[in-house]
């Protein structure tokens, strides 16, 4: 086998070694990217019973029912809902009326099993995905939230 060849077998190797790489990297990535949708939004895309996504919005009044460790409610973003279902312990800033991100997936009977609940931290803060949502629907009524940056530049909420 002549230097030429060599190297280029080398140079093959590495090519495909990197290749792998990325596409494990890839695929790594696609398996953890879960996608924000408000309640508009997931049932126009018609997103498909198990797959994992966050819904947000805000806790519909009236909607939540508590029976031992599950909850049932709804997410509104004021122009379409979706029920959602949830066991464990809720945030203690969940309530009626306030913005909302469930994590979890679609079932057969549109119904959208939690796995995870996030609530908002105080009367001024939104999560920028709901207060999208909810601009994007026409039915925003609060001001600007803030953003992460100005936690960052000395401004601290709590």
């Amino acid at each position: 086998m002549t230097r030429k060849r060599r190297r280029l077998y080398f140079l093959l190797a590495g090519m495909a070694a990197l290749g792998l790489a990325v596409a494990l990297v890839l695929a790594a990535f696609r398996e953890n990217l879960v996608f924000f949708y408000g309640p508009s939004e997931a049932l126009e895309k018609h997103v498909p019973a198990g797959k994992t996504f966050r819904v947000g919005g805000l806790v519909k009044e009236g909607s939540v029912v508590k029976q031992g460790d599950n909850v049932t409610f709804m997410v509104t973003d004021l122009v379409k809902e979706i029920p959602v279902a949830y066991s464990g312990a809720l945030p203690d800033l969940f309530r009626e009326g306030q913005g909302v991100v469930a994590e979890g997936a679609l079932r057969a009977d549109g119904t959208f099993q939690a796995v995870q609940i996030l609530a908002k931290h105080d009367e001024r803060y939104m999560p920028p995905e709901v207060a999208a949502a909810l601009k994007k629907s026409g039915r925003w009524r609060g001001s600007e939230p803030e953003s992460d940056d100005k936690a960052e530049h000395g401004k601290v909420t709590q």
